[in-house]
């Protein structure tokens, strides 16, 4: 089973250090926010737009990886850091900010404070400005991947991957999908299981999603005022993180478009439609 870890870089910023990926395939940069249990070294949904000659910079949002939770709790003080990162990295426009399920708070609040960086935003699954999420994950959540519990968590569910595959998906993706978890196991194709069991392999969820459960649960939020083309995907049978967000988000947002996938859990990239979903995304980076 390989490992997706990629080499990052920690650099000091005014607000404390920051972990991130840079790599250089263009002149021109998109901005990836990942989500929850995942850090700068994890790449996910990234081949599009290497494919299509952009660069991409990975920050771990703060508690994850090596960014600590001193350098900017809330996605407003994050943002703010990404753009003194990019100024630090040389970086003046961003053709794109992309906030990935818990990262999508973020990138909205980034394109809202700094329209002269972000030319676009695409949200991906994203959580929005609801409460998110429902009691009972909060609760659970917020117990198995407290800062103290993490480890012994991950540990545990690394050790199911190597051991029981089948077992691990089944217990993993329940809560990431609306539908029968054991027939979508069965439709994946080899490849989708094994970069399933290769990103659960290599999560860890630091200080960084006890964080955000906190960040997001009190009540609906409004939606920064963001004046940037959107383009947000989403999927009905997401189980983690409710279409209601991306209806809600495509309905504030002024110049939103929201494309539905059909992917049959939160992950969008293992959907069947996601190729046609892919060169959406690559011809509105150049619209």
């Amino acid at each position: 089973m390989a490992k997706l870890n990629r080499p990052t870089t920690v650099t000091e910023l005014s607000c404390g250090p920051v972990e991130y990926r840079l790599e250089r395939h263009g002149p021109r940069t998109v901005l990836i926010l990942h989500g929850g249990h995942v850090r700068a070294s994890l790449p996910l949904g990234e081949e599009v737009f290497v494919a299509n000659g952009y660069s991409v910079l990975v920050p771990s949002r703060p508690g994850y990886g090596d960014t600590p939770l001193t350098t900017g709790t809330s996605p407003t003080v994050f943002s703010d850091v990404v753009a003194e990162l990019c100024g630090k990295l040389g970086i003046p426009r961003l053709v794109a900010a992309v906030g990935q399920s818990a990262g999508g708070p973020t990138a909205v609040t980034l394109a809202s404070r700094h329209p002269d960086l972000v030319e676009r935003l695409i949200l991906q699954s994203a959580v929005g400005f609801l409460s998110w999420p429902d009691r009972r994950i909060r609760l659970g959540g917020g117990l198995v991947f407290s800062a103290h519990a993490e480890k012994a968590t991950w540990i545990a569910i690394h050790a199911l991957v190597r051991r029981a595959p089948r077992t691990a998906l089944r217990l993993l993706l329940r809560d990431l999908t609306t539908r029968p978890v054991g027939p979508m196991i069965d439709n994946l194709t080899a490849e989708q299981r094994s970069l399933l069991l290769d990103l659960f392999a290599t999560m860890r969820s630091g200080a960084g999603f006890a964080t955000d459960l906190k960040n997001m649960a009190d009540g609906d939020r409004p939606v920064p005022a963001v004046t940037q083309p959107t383009m947000i995907i989403a999927t009905p049978d997401d189980g983690a993180v409710p279409y209601a967000h991306a209806q809600a988000l495509a309905a504030a947002l002024p110049d939103a478009r929201l494309i539905t996938s059909r992917a049959p859990s939160h992950f969008i990239w293992l959907g069947d439609d996601y190729p046609a979903i892919a060169v959406a995304m690559a011809e509105f980076l150049i619209s």
